[in-house]
């Protein structure tokens, strides 16, 4: 997987792009950690548009995102969801969890 981020205005979007499974657990938590520190980020929204693959542990780094997140009084949210991610999301109910744009 691969994480591109922009960062405008208190708004941090981090694009994935690929596989998302386990072996992206460090490379998220690297980026998303840095962007949950900054005092000048409020928002984090993932754009995954592009990601071809979503599995299980995936959906548990999400999770352990939005614990995070919501430690340091910043909001998530998960964009373009299509495909075989939408239904990934939708069988784990996460659109209890995160707001799905």
């Amino acid at each position: 997987m691969q994480t591109s981020t922009l960062v405008t205005n208190g708004r941090a979007v981090v694009s994935l792009s690929g596989r998302f499974d386990f072996s992206a657990h460090r490379e998220l938590r690297d980026s998303c950690g840095t962007l949950l520190a900054s005092s000048e980020v409020r928002e984090l929204d993932l754009d995954l548009g592009d990601v071809d693959y979503i599995d299980s542990s995936a959906l548990g780094i999400l999770l352990l995102l939005k614990e995070r997140a919501d430690a340091a009084g910043k909001r998530v949210a998960l964009h373009n969801c299509r495909g075989v991610v939408r239904q990934a999301l939708a069988t784990a109910n996460f659109e209890r969890i995160f707001c799905i744009v």
